[in-house]
């Protein structure tokens, strides 16, 4: 009988282990040299997604006002999620879309009160892109966090050209930015830009991919305008066409906005098609929330076009969460104009383009704040099932520091609405939600109601967390905006550049991590460094406070000039940072800009 054990059954293993390793390096050698021919068969991948903008707000919608011809054709020439929804309002849309998970788990459920930034450790789709050979860039709106370690560059985007806050105009946005002749952050830089906020966005888009055709890697470009988000400023020859139909002010600007990106839109398909990339680049075109102004009144009647869906953006109807999502793929045959009627929603989408590119699900190690939420719909988005989905999906709009159940919330199926755990619509006879029939279906509403409780639950681990900013960090300065105070229940923070400019007298914490201990410089600001105003401030002050250290230090400035900085030393670790400004009168409020800086460790 052979033995298993002496030397020449171990040489028998080393030849095996040496040829399992020569394999492994042929394959590698393989893989390396075919990578530039794989990652050329994958397709480009273009997402817009627009701001405010309604599934009304689409001229092959039905609406007969507004003028989309570009985007009229894009819809001719795809695949239409014709009931996909998303989260009523900004930020909590773009998390999930970004996470392929439920906003509120990754931190987000507002738009302002530090409950807008995405935990840093979510795995995003621009990481997940990246990882598979991608080049990734960013245009227009992130909303997900201004500093480090929220910015998009920390989440997996290689370049950007971006605004800060939710919008421009906004309390972190560059100050007195108009929508014309801009100042964004270039890839870290601060830079001016010339023309209207859109044209930029789309501008720069065209640039990079220009540059990044010419290498072997793919590109994923994310451009999210800020459009038609308010303020409604557009030139005059987008929106005075509508004005002369009647349309009021503002929604004729709405309107207008709407037009330029369509515009914008056409210009992109032509660059496209020219350069030859059009066949095989993804191109999806979608929104972030119900209409901001589509669905208007004159004279208590309604004139605008909804789609005949109910309320508008942050509703839990309908009409605050259902969204166009055009996919346009020539190379996979997605060109011919097809309607896919199936439940979606924005959770969908990066398991969807996972199966989609044939690339590997985004494994534990990645996912280390817990599993996708979405599911893939590649199949249907292909055509190649028509199935009813016995899924049950949800969607709310908190807008509050601390969630509440049932709040402002929508437990959906194909079928079915619950709206704020009493209501209930049939949306296949009553798509407009105007009759509830709770008291007729009991059972629905206790299968529904089951649904929600077990969602809850699984949410609430999270409700007692914070995102936090980095002070002495990848980013060294920081400036802090009042934006990001983490304001207690409903009340509003000083968001937007009219509370610095009206003295709004409110005051809130700012929740950040000191990344390294040491000496910091920490200047509190009432207008921006770079806007050279007098604070009209006596005194100013801070306060920080973590496990076992609170330190407050206060300090006399000149009310003509702007306050000076103090010097503190800084554990490391989690803390608080509240600052203090007080004026002649004896009034007092935070800090609205807070620059802070590692100056020895």
């Amino acid at each position: 009988m052979t033995g298993t054990t002496g030397p020449g059954s171990q040489r028998v293993k080393e030849r095996a282990f040496m040829t399992r390793l020569q394999r492994r390096y042929i394959l590698w050698l393989l893989a390396l040299c075919c990578w530039p021919a794989l990652a050329a068969d994958r397709p480009n991948i273009i997402l817009i997604i627009t701001d405010d903008q309604g599934y009304g707000d689409v001229g092959a919608h039905g609406n007969n006002i507004l003028k989309t011809p570009n985007l009229d054709a894009l819809h001719a020439e795809s695949v239409r999620l014709t009931d996909y929804h998303v989260d009523p309002t900004c930020s909590p849309t773009r998390a999930a879309l970004m996470t392929g998970r439920d906003s509120t788990r990754t931190g987000v459920w507002h738009t302002i009160n530090g409950r807008s930034m995405l935990a840093p450790d979510e795995y995003t789709l621009a990481e997940f892109l990246r990882d598979h050979g991608y080049q990734t860039a960013m245009f227009g709106k992130w909303h997900l966090g201004d500093n480090a370690p929220l910015r998009p560059v920390d989440q997996g985007f290689d370049y950007t050209v971006w605004h800060l806050g939710g919008g421009v105009g906004q309390g972190p946005d560059y100050f007195d930015n108009d929508y014309f002749d801009d100042t964004y952050i270039d890839n870290g830089t601060v830079k001016q830009f010339k023309g209207y906020c859109t044209d930029v966005w789309f501008e720069q888009a065209m640039g990079y991919m220009d540059t990044a055709k010419q290498g072997q890697q793919p590109f994923f470009i994310y451009l999210s305008t800020n459009a038609p988000h308010g303020p409604f400023i557009v030139d005059e020859k987008y929106s005075r066409p509508y004005k002369a139909l009647g349309v009021p002010g503002q929604i004729a600007n709405f309107y207008g906005m709407i037009e330029n990106i369509d515009e914008n839109l056409g210009r992109l398909r032509a660059w496209l098609k020219a350069q030859g990339l059009a066949e095989n680049t993804l191109l999806i075109y979608t929104t972030d929330n119900g209409t901001a102004r589509g669905n208007f009144r004159t004279n208590g009647e309604v004139q605008g076009f909804n789609a005949g869906m109910r309320a508008q953006k942050g509703s839990e109807y309908d009409g605050g969460h259902r969204v166009p999502f055009f996919i346009h793929w020539p190379a996979k045959g997605l060109d011919q104009g097809r309607d896919v009627d199936r439940l979606m929603q924005h959770i969908d989408v990066l398991p969807t383009l996972s199966e989609l590119l044939g690339l590997p699900a985004p494994d534990e190690d990645k996912l280390q704040r817990g599993a996708l939420d979405g599911s893939s719909q590649a199949v249907f988005w292909l055509g190649l099932k028509d199935l009813p989905q016995p899924e049950v999906r949800f969607v709310h709009s908190q807008r509050t520091s601390d969630p509440i159940k049932w709040r402002k919330s929508a437990v959906m199926t194909e079928r079915w609405r619950l709206v704020n755990g009493k209501e209930l619509y049939d949306i296949e006879t009553d798509p407009g939600q105007q009759d509830d029939v709770a008291s007729d279906h009991p059972d629905v509403v206790a299968k529904l109601t089951e649904a929600y409780e077990q969602w809850w639950g699984s949410l609430e681990p999270v409700f007692d967390e914070v995102v936090r900013i980095d002070l002495g960090g990848d980013e060294n300065p920081t400036t802090l905006m009042s934006h990001d105070w983490l304001m207690e229940g409903a009340v509003f923070t000083a968001w937007n550049q009219s509370h610095v400019r009206s003295n709004a007298l409110i005051n809130g914490p700012f929740m950040v991590n000191v990344a390294r201990a040491g000496r910091y410089r920490i200047t509190p600001m009432r207008w921006p460094e770079y806007v050279d105003r007098p604070s009209g401030c006596i005194q100013a002050s801070i306060e920080f406070s973590t496990t076992g250290f609170v330190g407050v230090e206060a300090w006399p400035v000149d009310p003509e000039r702007p306050a000076g900085p103090v010097v503190v030393e800084l554990p490391t670790g989690p803390a608080t940072l509240t600052t203090t400004l007080t004026r002649a009168d004896g009034k007092t409020f935070g800090a609205y800009y807070v620059k802070v800086e590692l100056i020895e460790e």
